[in-house]
């Protein structure tokens, strides 16, 4: 059995499976690891919605921008900020819950659901399945919110598909370690031409597999964050009751 460090270390996403379906006792040992994994000031404010329906698969395949891969998983997992469970704790006891007017609730929320989603990648590599974590769901939160019939003050943050790895992905590379780890503050020396060679680098990773339309890293970043490429977040999130103005 590997390590966890190995386990981590190793992480590829994986966009290739086989139908080969999940065991359910698989499933309750991942479900658990998230079910565990701390939450802000024991807040609990994070829920799983699993989906295991082809139908609602395909659904959320088209929601996320058409990404086959979440289709052809035997499983996902949506990973939700979940306030709705401490405002009815509350009105238990006759309190009014206002937390969720601030933008410290989302950051605080998305930070705890970040921790489950990793739980769940690590307990599902060391099952000998692979992950890829999706994102692409907040393209429409909205449509998801509607699909999963998610209550006031909860919001889709990530998902996950997971399966047995049919044509394993190949790992990419990262920038160097210094562009990562800081020691005592930030430090900016070298940055530029760490990021030149990490751009070549990229590059070639992509030709060594055999992928002539491969772009340098500064390509690919820019494809995406030269436009707000999710902007139905903050409508689908103060419909559903948060605030950003706390």
């Amino acid at each position: 059995m590997s390590s966890v460090i190995d386990i981590l270390t190793a992480h590829k996403s994986e966009r290739s499976f086989t139908d080969r379906p999940i065991d359910d006792a698989i499933l309750d040992r991942l479900v658990a690891s998230a079910y565990r994994a701390p939450t802000s000031v024991n807040s609990q404010q994070v829920s799983l919605v699993i989906t295991r329906n082809a139908e609602a698969r395909g659904k959320i395949s088209a929601i996320a921008g058409g990404q086959p891969w979440i289709a052809k998983a035997p499983l996902f997992i949506t990973f939700v900020l979940d306030m709705h469970k401490s405002q009815q704790a509350m009105a238990a006891i006759d309190k009014e819950q206002i937390a969720q007017q601030s933008i410290e609730s989302v950051v605080s929320g998305a930070t705890d659901v970040g921790i489950a989603l990793g739980a769940v990648m690590t307990a599902a590599r060391a099952e000998g399945l692979g992950i890829v974590p999706i994102g692409g769901i907040r393209r429409d939160p909205q449509a998801m919110i509607e699909l999963l019939h998610l209550p006031e003050l909860t919001f889709p943050v990530v998902g996950l598909a997971l399966g047995y790895v049919d044509e394993p992905a190949h790992q990419k590379p990262r920038l160097p370690l210094s562009t990562f780890r800081h020691e005592e503050r930030y430090s900016t020396e070298g940055l530029k031409e760490n990021i030149a060679a990490y751009n070549q680098e990229m590059v070639q990773h992509w030709q060594n597999i055999g992928r002539q339309d491969g772009e340098s890293w500064s390509e690919s970043v820019s494809g995406y964050y030269q436009n707000i490429y999710f902007p139905h977040v903050l409508s689908a999130l103060l419909k559903q009751g948060f605030g950003n103005e706390k």
